[in-house]
């Protein structure tokens, strides 16, 4: 099996750093898997993760995730003390896919790949959080539903069609922003609210973070 070449490489460290700010743990079993049943070959600073020992580890922690992730408030608990692991793993991650020989490269892939998880990680924390102020458990289970599988679906396509992956990864990049604003001025509304609510003072309410445009009462479609 054929190496991977240059925009394989920067679109997997992308991917992974990107990843490990969803599911970090989830982008560990699956490299490992790539690489012990040598569905990809492995750069040598990913090589370990293929250890059976690693792949059990990080299989288990999966399970346990998969189901933390989808439990409102302990979804947004799990991400608030995976805060401090995600971010780093992301940019060890990222660094390891051009390991020590190249070594200017792997310093920016830490920290390229750190900026990634980190971005990836606050669009995850402050879209659940805001999600979870809904009373209904559905559409926090179905976002669940879709981090779990957009990470695989990454990971795939940065090796099977690289360039393909950094077009899509932009605009990912470019939601994951928007996505990041709307959702803190919605928290930010939010703790506004409590804390005028503990005041005393009257409360004016507060505008869904995601909703869809309606037409004034009285108000009827052109057509």
């Amino acid at each position: 099996m054929n190496a991977l070449d240059m925009p394989q490489l920067l679109a997997l460290a992308a991917a992974i750093g990107w990843a490990s700010g969803v599911r970090l743990y989830l982008v560990v079993l699956l490299t490992g898997l790539a690489g012990y049943f040598g569905w990809v070959p492995l750069p040598s600073g990913l090589q370990l993760l293929a250890h059976p020992v690693v792949i059990a580890a990080s299989g288990f922690m999966v399970f346990i995730e998969f189901f933390a992730d989808k439990i409102p408030g302990l979804d947004s608990l799990w991400d608030v003390v995976h805060t401090a692991i995600r971010i780093p793993a992301g940019a060890a991650l990222a660094a390891s896919v051009f390991g020590a020989d190249h070594g200017a490269m792997a310093i920016v892939a830490a920290l390229v790949g750190g900026g990634f998880a980190a971005t990836a990680h606050a669009a995850k924390a402050t879209t659940r959080a805001a999600i979870n102020t809904s009373p209904e458990p559905f559409s926090n289970v179905g976002a669940s539903l879709v981090e779990d599988s957009m990470v695989p679906a990454g990971l795939w396509l940065a090796v099977a069609h690289p360039l393909v992956f950094l077009v899509l990864f932009v605009l990912v990049l470019v939601l994951s922003v928007w996505l990041i604003r709307k959702s803190w001025r919605f928290l930010k509304a939010l703790f506004t609210r409590v804390a005028r609510i503990f005041s005393g003072r009257p409360d004016p309410g507060v505008t869904p973070a995601f909703q869809l445009k309606k037409n004034p009462p009285g108000d009827t479609p052109n057509v």
